[in-house]
Parts: C-alpha cells; sequence; structure tokens
C-alpha cells in the first residue's frame, strides 16, 4: 500500500498552493456568511411570507448565476476568480444595512449576496481541479476540506464572542485576505488549453454522471429536510455542539478519506459514506430518544461528511470533467448541496407536525436506495492509476522482505 509520504510527495504544493488557499477561503466564507445572512432574516421583524421572499431570491439568485459563471468565467477565468473574490467582500459588508424597513433593498442585497456565490463557485472549484492530477485529487481535496472543517471550528469561536457588525467585519475581511493572496500567489499560474464542455442536456444525458448525480441529490436533499427534525430531537444545545463535532471529525477523516479516495478508488470511500448515512438513521428511526444513539449519529455523520466531502466537492466531479472546461460539472454538482439548504427554511415551522421515527425511517430506506445506483456507476479513478499503486506497493513490500533477509 502506497504511503502518506509517498502520496505527498507526488503533489506539486507550489502549483496547488493558489486552488487550496481560494477553496478554503470560499467554503469557510460561504458557510459563515449564509449563517449570518440567515441569523438576520430570522431576526428581521417582518412577515413570514416576507422572510421566504428573501430566502427564495437569494436561492434562485445561487442557481441562475453558477449557470451564468460556468458559461462565461472559462473567459478569462483568472481575471474573472480575482472580481469574485472582490465581490464576495462587497456582498458580505452589504449585510450591515439590511433592515425590517426597505423589503427592496432587502431583496436587491439578497439576490447580490446570492449572485457573489453562485457566479464563481464553479470556477473556483474547476481552477482547483485542473491544478491536481487525477490520482492526488482525493487527497488534496481531503487536506481542503480538513482545513475547511479546523478553520470553521476557529471563525466559530471568534464569531460567537462578537457582534454582529464585528462578525461581518471579520468576514469582510477573510475574502479580502483570500483575494489579496490569491493574487499574489497565482502570479505564474499557468493557462490550460481544455476543450469545451457539453451542454447541459448532454451532461444530464451522460449515464456515468447520472449514476452519481442521482444519489448525491437524494442526499442532500435528505440531510437539509431532517436537519431541523434532528434539531428538535437533539435540543438546541446539543445540536450546536453536534455541529461543532461534526465539523472537528470533519478535520480528522477527510484527509483520510481523499487519501483513501486516490488509493481504492472514489467508488468505494462514497458507498462506504452511504452505507454509514443509512445505518445512522435507521439507528435513529429506532432509539432516537436514547443518549447513545445520539451520539452514535453525531460520530458517524462527522464521519460521513469527511468522506463525501474530499470526494463529492472536490474530486469527483473534477474527474468526470477529464480535460474539458469542468464549470459545468460543478455546477450540477454543487447546486444540489447549495440550493436544498433551502429545505431547513422550508421545513422548520413544521416540524411540530412531523413524527421523528416515520422521518429517519423515510430517510434511512432512501438512503440505502441511493447505493444502488451507485454499484452500478464506473469508477471514475482511472484504473491504470489504481494497478499502478497496487505494483509499487508490492514492490515496496517485496524490497522490504529482501531487505530483512539480506
Amino acid at each position: 500500500m502506497i504511503s502518506f509520504r509517498a502520496l505527498k510527495e507526488k503533489v506539486n504544493w507550489k502549483a496547488t498552493a493558489p486552488s487550496i488557499l481560494i477553496v478554503i477561503n470560499s467554503f469557510v466564507w460561504y458557510i459563515f456568511t449564509y449563517a449570518i445572512f440567515s441569523n438576520i432574516l430570522n431576526e428581521m421583524v417582518v412577515s413570514d411570507t416576507d422572510r421566504m421572499i428573501l430566502y427564495a431570491t437569494y436561492f434562485v439568485s445561487v442557481a441562475f448565476t453558477a449557470i451564468l459563471g460556468a458559461k462565461l468565467f472559462p473567459r478569462a477565468r483568472n481575471k474573472s476568480l480575482y472580481a469574485w473574490l472582490f465581490i464576495g467582500a462587497i456582498a458580505t459588508s452589504l449585510l450591515i444595512i439590511i433592515s425590517s424597513e426597505n423589503m427592496l433593498v432587502n431583496t436587491g442585497i439578497a439576490f447580490f449576496l446570492g449572485a457573489s456565490v453562485g457566479i464563481g463557485l464553479p470556477s473556483c472549484l474547476s481552477y482547483f481541479a485542473d491544478s491536481t492530477l487525477v490520482e492526488n485529487r482525493g487527497f488534496v481535496g481531503g487536506i481542503i476540506w480538513s482545513s475547511v472543517g479546523f478553520v470553521s471550528l476557529i471563525v466559530a469561536f471568534l464569531i460567537n464572542m462578537l457582534g454582529l457588525w464585528e462578525a461581518i467585519i471579520v468576514l469582510t475581511a477573510w475574502r479580502l485576505l483570500g483575494g489579496a493572496s490569491f493574487m499574489a500567489l497565482n502570479r505564474k499560474h499557468e493557462k490550460l488549453s481544455l476543450e469545451k464542455a457539453p451542454s447541459y442536456l448532454e451532461l444530464i444525458r451522460n449515464r456515468q454522471i447520472m449514476l452519481y448525480l442521482f444519489p448525491w441529490v437524494m442526499f442532500t436533499i435528505i440531510n437539509f429536510a431532517e436537519a431541523p427534525i434532528l434539531e428538535k430531537v437533539f435540543g438546541e444545545e446539543l445540536f450546536i455542539f453536534y455541529q461543532l463535532v461534526q465539523w472537528v471529525l470533519v478535520g480528522i477523516v477527510a484527509t483520510i478519506g481523499g487519501f483513501i479516495a486516490d488509493i481504492a478508488g472514489r467508488k468505494r470511500v462514497v458507498i462506504a459514506g452511504f452505507v454509514m448515512l443509512g445505518i445512522e438513521y435507521a439507528a435513529m428511526s429506532a432509539f432516537h430518544e436514547s443518549s447513545a444513539t445520539l451520539y452514535l449519529f453525531l460520530v458517524l455523520d462527522g464521519i460521513t461528511w469527511g468522506l463525501l466531502f474530499s470526494v463529492f466537492f472536490t474530486a469527483l466531479w473534477g474527474d468526470l470533467g477529464e480535460n474539458r472546461e469542468k464549470e459545468k460539472y460543478y455546477t450540477l454538482g454543487g447546486l444540489p448541496f447549495l440550493l436544498s439548504s433551502f429545505l431547513y427554511v422550508i421545513i422548520k415551522p413544521l416540524v411540530g407536525y412531523i413524527t421523528p421515527s416515520s422521518a429517519f425511517s423515510f430517510a434511512s430506506f432512501f438512503l440505502f436506495l441511493a447505493v444502488l445506483p451507485l454499484m452500478y456507476a464506473p469508477e471514475t479513478l482511472p484504473e491504470k492509476k489504481i494497478k499502478e499503486r497496487e505494483l509499487k506497493g508490492y514492490l515496496e513490500k517485496a524490497k522490504k522482505e529482501a531487505e530483512k533477509y539480506s
């Protein structure tokens, strides 16, 4: 078996550093900017209809601009990414002026904030994929998500000690720092010559893509639809603790998951993640009132997210894109996760009418069902790379055995 050290030596860290930085900066910024935006909306003195309009505006903007950005950004990707990073800082700072008095201004800010997320994220991830080789993309993606996990914990504790305005200033500064650092590191980045991506219609007709996309869509829907029910079962304080522990486990597991995905293939890691999810929801459906079950769910869920983040968010869609522009692939893969957050907003007011055991049984059934298309999905890590690593592992083992007897 190839070692961590051998895999690290195969990564061109100088070439990948800009992509690692921009992805870490972007996801930490997205996670906390949306959390603050959501907190502001929930505390505003407006009707539920107006609040829902603002949420809907944000998510529609994310979807619309992601599709648009995937079309426009490849023409001048580096310059577009520079602009995107600084636009994100502006959009974050505008959260300060959201108020209960002016719905028109609030709607404009919600749309602009959604656009600041959607329009550049596919190119950000495509830039990452083009900066890595298929044989180490999972490992580098795992390092990114481990970093996101631990940085998110630090930012969460920092923001928790600050007021709203100070938190917005911190996130604006974080985005500006990411933009300046990316510009400094990316000066000598070579532009690759890539084939044009197929149309979205061609992509969704692609059997290989759909065999991965369908389970991923099912998973994101279940994850966010079940979140308000989990919050009810855990209780508010324990649910916050659960989210913090989840990021700790993502930080620990993501690099390991990415490493395994580069050795054994993406498919095995993804199937393992879905099976664990099915088990944890099955346990919750039967014993959700048990403290032991809650902690088992907490641990398994954190491990699963660590595995799936490193594969589904960073490696898989880049593998499928091969030597083509990958923005459209990452748009298809990213939007289910980004848009499914809206389900939490829709379902939370209805959570009192939902029986937890039934909801968890439903989730478990569909998660196990989602494994079926994955069984037929072809491996995206080339078979040649897997065989090369197996052979190298055998040779290294044989060499060590020979040294014992010499």
